[in-house]
């Protein structure tokens, strides 16, 4: 029987590469489509002598190909921490809408099942809490962090677009904060940011007073969520993510805990448009999916912290 093909774009990335794993470990054939613009070629460098497993270097933007059969794409390129997004802005909406518009075409032209990976940002800085996937959101299109929020907003519109004139088979998944190993060290955002800081014996950058929240979901939790939604028979929107709630503040005193550091912490200016609250309603996940987050965070934060700490 012929492996079923999965192309992943985005796939050298930190979620993408944990993907590219696990549809290799089942049993698929993998193609991993990357301009490396935030992806990391080591992330999947075990993978290259796989007779299973193939790399195209290429940007998502401009048209592409992929020969032979393929069942399903999994849409997971695009820059997505601040730091990345707040450097490449014009090539983050353009991964978002001619990327996700590429994407969407192969899988119109192979007949492949097509899953968005989309994000909480969605919904910006949420009057509802926690947020639901019926909330349409709060976000500002002209700040900064809009350059991210409505790509993902777009890439979502153009996907039901596609479902409703042309058939497609899709998903959308929205994503909420995800954490683990391969995460880049200086990715900027909270996890790998106190890793770091902590490991260097430097001080813990608060932003604002640390009371605005985040939750934090384990990759390999999240992976289980994408695989079950792609082959389930949802077509979402649907959150996933951990709905266990911390303040930055909290978050801080764990990784000081976990790594025995005695940095401090130091107070700058909240960023443009920093959500206040996140908290993922996972309702739909549990009823549909079967799937809820099994890996505690204090487990969690040790492996990444010790995937870091032989890394620095």
């Amino acid at each position: 029987m012929k492996k079923e093909h999965v192309v992943i774009t985005g796939g050298a990335g930190f979620l993408g590469s944990h993907l590219c794993d696990r549809f290799i470990e089942d049993g698929y054939k993998v193609t991993c489509v990357d301009n490396l613009i935030t992806g990391n070629s080591e992330n999947i460098a075990h993978l290259h002598n796989n007779k299973d497993f193939n790399f195209l270097k290429h940007d998502v933007s401009k048209p592409f190909e992929i020969a032979g059969k393929v069942d399903h794409i999994l849409h997971f390129a695009s820059p997505a921490s601040p730091i990345d997004y707040l450097k490449f802005p014009i090539q983050t909406l353009k991964v978002g809408s001619l990327g996700t518009h590429n994407a969407l075409g192969l899988a119109k032209l192979k007949k492949a099942r097509f899953l968005l990976a989309s994000t909480s940002e969605v919904y910006g800085d949420p009057e509802v809490h926690p947020q639901k996937e019926t909330y349409w959101g709060h976000v500002n299109p002209i700040g900064p962090r809009g350059v991210y929020d409505e790509a993902k907003r777009f890439g979502e519109a153009i996907t039901m677009a596609y479902r409703r004139t042309h058939n497609v088979d899709t998903k959308i998944i929205r994503i909420f904060n995800t954490y683990g190993p391969r995460m880049r060290i200086l990715d900027g955002r909270v996890v790998p940011n106190f890793i770091y800081q902590a490991i260097k014996g430097e001080p813990l950058t608060i932003y604002g007073h640390g009371k605005q929240t985040r939750s934090f979901c384990y990759y390999s939790d999240l992976v289980e969520g994408i695989v079950r939604l792609l082959l389930s028979d949802c077509s979402g929107p649907i959150n996933v993510g951990n709905p266990g709630e911390f303040t930055i503040l909290e978050f801080a005193e764990m990784v000081l805990k976990i790594s025995g550091s005695k940095s401090k912490l130091v107070y700058e200016p909240l960023p443009t448009d920093d959500p206040k609250q996140r908290r993922p309603d996972i309702t739909l996940a549990k009823k549909h999916l079967k799937w809820s987050p099994k890996v505690k965070l204090s487990e969690g934060l040790k492996t990444t912290f010790e995937w870091f700490k032989n890394r620095l």
